[in-house]
């Protein structure tokens, strides 16, 4: 996959291309799908579509939350929204569609601040956005149109949760890992970018998960995923827009507005944290979402 990429000429387009001009690209695809979503928040208040009560709070709050830890941690989000999104009752399929449309807004001004706090490593981030969204695309082409994502989730939280265990065993040791160049990153974001499509998240645990493993600062590993999330986040949603539509407007703006608040609070504890810390943190998230998700297989 690595070779691949470099018969493709990416790795010399990320030699030419610097995080100035990733965060410029954030800003105008941001622009585009902003007026895309402003039109549609129009209509909806003309045709009365929103229902502004007590659980549009709860999506406020929700999504502060979830990206308060996403953008610290590098992981958490679509879990944490997607599963809140199943407990309403709305379907897997459109559930992951919103929380990714809403995700769209709140990555991207996460990765602008990581981009200013200098929390990005330019070459790996090159090494993963480009599988990770071809990852993306197909995972969410097959979720709305070919199954079911929610059969395959109990599979992912088996896997994660022994890399959590593990990650918590090598934060606990005496001395953390150097930095060190990453293993199989291109294939590992494509594996991520699909499973996060057809799971409603996922990218996170995944990606940050096996960096980390491998020895990768989690400063850099965190920025990095977390900035090439909004490219994979933003592919995938223009697939279920143009499959899916816009559905349940009220809960995307809910979780837009709690997002794009905690977004740079995120960015800025991830800059300052002790690493080992945050290693330890992001082991326990691991563990407890990913218990959390085989609990309810077994016992909903």
């Amino acid at each position: 996959m690595e070779r691949a990429i470099a018969l493709l000429g990416f790795s010399r387009i990320g030699n030419k291309i610097s995080l100035r001009h990733v965060g410029w690209l954030i800003v105008v695809l941001k622009l585009f799908i902003t007026c895309y979503f402003v039109y549609l928040l129009v209509q909806g208040f003309r045709d009365n579509a929103f229902s502004f009560d007590i659980n549009f709070f709860w999506f406020i709050v929700a999504g502060f939350v979830a990206q308060l830890i996403d953008g610290a941690l590098g992981m958490a989000y679509g879990v944490s929204c997607t599963s809140l999104l199943l407990w309403f009752g709305i379907p897997a399929r459109f559930a992951s569609a919103a929380v990714h449309t809403s995700e769209i807004f709140t990555t991207g001004i996460s990765g602008l601040s990581h981009i200013r706090f200098d929390n990005i490593d330019k070459k790996l981030f090159f090494q993963i956005v480009i599988t990770g969204s071809i990852g993306a695309v197909l995972g969410a082409y097959f979720l709305s149109g070919v199954f079911d994502g929610n059969t395959i989730k109990p599979y992912i939280s088996v896997y994660l949760l022994g890399l959590g265990v593990y990650l918590l065993f090598k934060a606990l040791k005496k001395q953390l890992q150097k930095d060190k160049p990453i293993k199989n990153a291109s294939l590992l974001a494509f594996a991520g970018g699909l499973l996060d499509a057809i799971g409603g998240g996922g990218w996170g645990p995944i990606v940050t998960s096996n960096l980390l493993s491998q020895g990768k600062s989690p400063r850099q590993a965190i920025g990095t995923v977390n900035t090439a999330e909004f490219f994979v986040t933003y592919f995938a949603t223009s697939v279920f827009i143009f499959v899916l539509g816009v559905q349940h407007l009220d809960i995307v703006l809910g979780l837009i507005i709690g997002g794009v608040l905690a977004a740079p609070i995120g960015a800025y504890v991830a800059s300052r944290i002790n690493q080992r810390l945050l290693l330890i943190v992001v082991a326990i998230l691991v563990i407890l979402s990913s218990g959390w998700g085989i609990y309810q297989f077994w016992f909903s």
